[in-house]
């Protein structure tokens, strides 16, 4: 970064508005901390704006303390100032001012509740604002419901004339479709010397950060608009239905961008991918797929239909269907599904398999290995080209620790075998199905941990003489031609 560039970055303050209630969201939980898309509000903001800015603020309120921890969580570098009295936006600019030292050059002002603004939105307007050295830059949209969002009043010339909040318009004003976005770009000493003189005449009876504009205009001080050049950018959301038209949107905006890169998504209506999220290009995503947090897709895999992955990594042509994953890392070529479940610790190598109803956790499968169906691996380690045959359980927990289990390569596990751990299987190894296997395995071995089989013949006839079954088993006995099938009575 260049000197001039690193001095112009610095000289920006961020001041993001968050005390507010929300009390149209009905819910106990402050309205900026509303989970969209793996972001609360507030957190789509900074995400926006953190590229801007040398400082940034929020000023809190409502469950301040709730919302700070929040905020230290995902943005430690954030100042939280607390506006204990909210008396209105102006007041709460003015708290932050306050609060902080020596501003100067650019402030930007953002409420915390406009998740689909862009950073490049945000950069041009900062860059008009400088640019014609304006005391106060507004942006704005057109909408087709202003609804009762402040207007923007434009003098003959086209120049900005005044911010009109909904409440306070009169009929000919309230028809205006030019809406206020609530984002604003400020000279640091012209904003501070026109927010002390705010009054609350008005009917809020609060201190409007829009007032200052007039007074600027008042002043003789020069004022600027730029309009977003995406009216979804300055949405707002006050109630739990705009809340989910904002995720369409955010979801439609996300989903386009990874077409257009190169990705193929089958439905994009009915896949959500969060922001953070990368894929590769030639991966193709199909339908009803969520992909959460830090997911990464490589080129050329295959995702979906019905699956969930969180902070999951998945390889080059790996194919992953109707299953679910949360940090773990499913290796290339390798294939998962359907119905799978892929725990923290969860490392799949190239080639290997995990299948119908199977569930891995804290567990590395080497190359080539494979776990078709109906079995349990925990805490194991595990190596190249193995089988572990059907309902096989690796018992992990003895209700007080978890030990590990080690299985080696070219291992065969027969179907329905438990394995005790801790407890190692050699490389070569088998185990006979329907055993338990509590101790070492050498390499090569086959462990037969199992009784001998007893039948107990006749058992039906004296436990059960009048059912069904005693009945199918005397017409058997009788077609193997034993004589006394009917009345046998042994066991």
């Amino acid at each position: 970064m260049s000197e001039s560039k690193a001095v112009s970055r610095v000289a920006r303050t961020v001041i993001i508005l968050a005390a507010g209630e929300g009390k149209r969201m009905k819910s106990q939980l402050p309205k900026v901390l509303h989970p969209l898309l793996g972001r609360s509000l507030v957190g789509h903001v900074l995400a926006a704006t953190e590229p801007l800015s040398g400082r940034t603020a929020v000023v809190v309120g409502h469950q301040a303390e709730l919302v700070s921890e929040h905020l230290a969580q995902i943005a430690p570098q954030a100042q939280s100032i607390l506006q204990a009295d909210q008396r209105g936006t102006g007041h709460a600019v003015r708290t932050a001012l306050d609060a902080l030292e020596d501003v100067t050059g650019t402030v930007l002002v953002v409420n915390a509740d406009v998740p689909l603004l862009r950073t490049e939105t945000l950069t041009a307007l900062i860059e008009r604002h400088e640019s014609e050295a304006a005391a106060a830059t507004v942006l704005t949209a057109v909408v087709p419901d202003p609804g009762n969002l402040g207007r923007i009043v434009r003098d003959a010339l086209g120049g900005l004339a005044a911010i009109v909040e909904a409440r306070d318009a009169d009929a000919e004003q309230l028809a205006i479709r030019e809406i206020n976005a609530g984002v604003y770009a400020f000279e640091a000493d012209a904003l501070r010397d026109a927010l002390g003189k705010l009054t609350t005449h008005n009917a809020q009876g609060e201190e409007y950060l829009t007032d200052v504009f007039g007074l600027l205009l008042a002043a003789g001080r020069r004022l600027a608009v730029h309009t977003a050049p995406a009216v979804e950018e300055t949405l707002g959301c006050n109630d739990r239905a705009e809340l989910a038209r904002l995720g369409a949107l955010l979801r439609d905006r996300i989903n386009d961008g990874h077409m257009r890169a190169g990705v193929t998504i089958v439905d994009p209506a009915s896949t959500w991918i969060e922001p953070a999220v990368t894929i590769e290009p030639d991966a193709v995503i199909e339908p009803n797929t969520q992909l959460k947090g830090a997911t990464s897709v490589a080129a050329g895999a295959v995702v979906g239909p019905e699956v969930t992955l969180i902070d999951t990594v998945v390889g080059e042509r790996a194919e992953v269907v109707k299953a679910h994953a949360v940090l773990a890392e499913i290796g290339p070529q390798a294939k998962v599904g359907p119905y799978a479940y892929l725990r923290p610790g969860t490392t799949l190598g190239v080639k290997s398999k995990v299948g119908t109803f199977v569930e891995v956790k804290n567990s590395s499968l080497g190359e080539g290995t494979k776990v078709p169906h109906l079995s349990y691996v925990g805490d194991a380690t595990v190596g190249d080209f193995t089988n572990i045959g059907a309902a096989n359980v690796v018992a992990n927990y003895n209700w007080r620790s978890k030990s590990r289990t080690v299985i080696g390569s070219h291992v065969n596990t027969g179907s329905d075998s438990v394995l005790v751990a801790p407890v190692t299987l050699g490389d070569g190894a088998s185990t006979a199905a329907g055993s338990v296997v509590d101790a070492d395995v050498p390499p090569g071995a086959l462990a037969v941990a199992r009784e001998r089989q007893v039948n107990k013949e006749g058992w039906i006839f004296k436990r059960r003489p009048d059912s069904a079954a005693a009945q199918a088993a005397r017409a058997a006995l009788d077609a193997a031609g034993y004589a006394d099938s009917g009345t046998s009575d042994q066991g």
